[in-house]
C-alpha cells in the first residue's frame, strides 16, 4: 500500500505527462495560446492533481470518482492531442510520446478503479 500518493506510480506518470505536454505546447501557434494549448495544460494538470485529491479523501467512493475524472481528462488530453495533429501542431515525436503515456494511465486508472471496486 502507498504511504503517500506521490508514491503512485499513476501520480509519478501522470506529472511526467504533464511536463511533456507543457513542452509539446510551447511551440503552438501563438493564438492558441487561450485555446488548444490552455485546454490541454489544464488537462494534463488535472490528471495527477485529480489523483492526488482523491487520495486525500477519507473514503473509496470519493477516491474512485476523482481517479474516474483524472481518467476522463486522459481520454479528454488524447482527443486534443488528436486534433493538434490533425492541425500540424507541434512536434510529432513529443505527441506521439504523450499519446502512448496517457493510454498508459488511462489503463492503470482503470485498474486502481477496478481494484477499488473489489473492496
Amino acid at each position: 500500500m502507498a504511504k503517500s500518493y506521490r508514491d503512485l506510480m499513476v501520480w509519478q506518470k501522470g506529472i511526467q505527462l504533464t511536463v511533456l505536454i507543457y513542452q509539446l505546447t510551447k511551440e503552438y501557434p501563438r493564438e492558441e495560446i487561450y485555446g488548444l494549448t490552455s485546454q490541454m495544460r489544464r488537462c494534463a494538470v488535472s490528471i495527477p492533481s485529480n489523483i492526488a485529491e482523491g487520495a486525500g479523501r477519507l473514503n473509496s467512493p470519493e477516491y474512485k470518482q476523482f481517479l474516474g475524472i483524472a481518467r476522463g481528462s486522459s481520454f479528454e488530453l488524447q482527443t486534443q492531442l488528436v486534433i493538434s495533429k490533425e492541425l500540424g501542431f507541434g512536434d510529432v515525436a513529443l505527441a506521439t510520446q504523450a499519446d502512448a503515456m496517457c493510454n498508459e494511465i488511462g489503463k492503470m486508472l482503470y485498474g486502481a478503479i477496478s481494484a477499488l471496486n473489489e473492496k
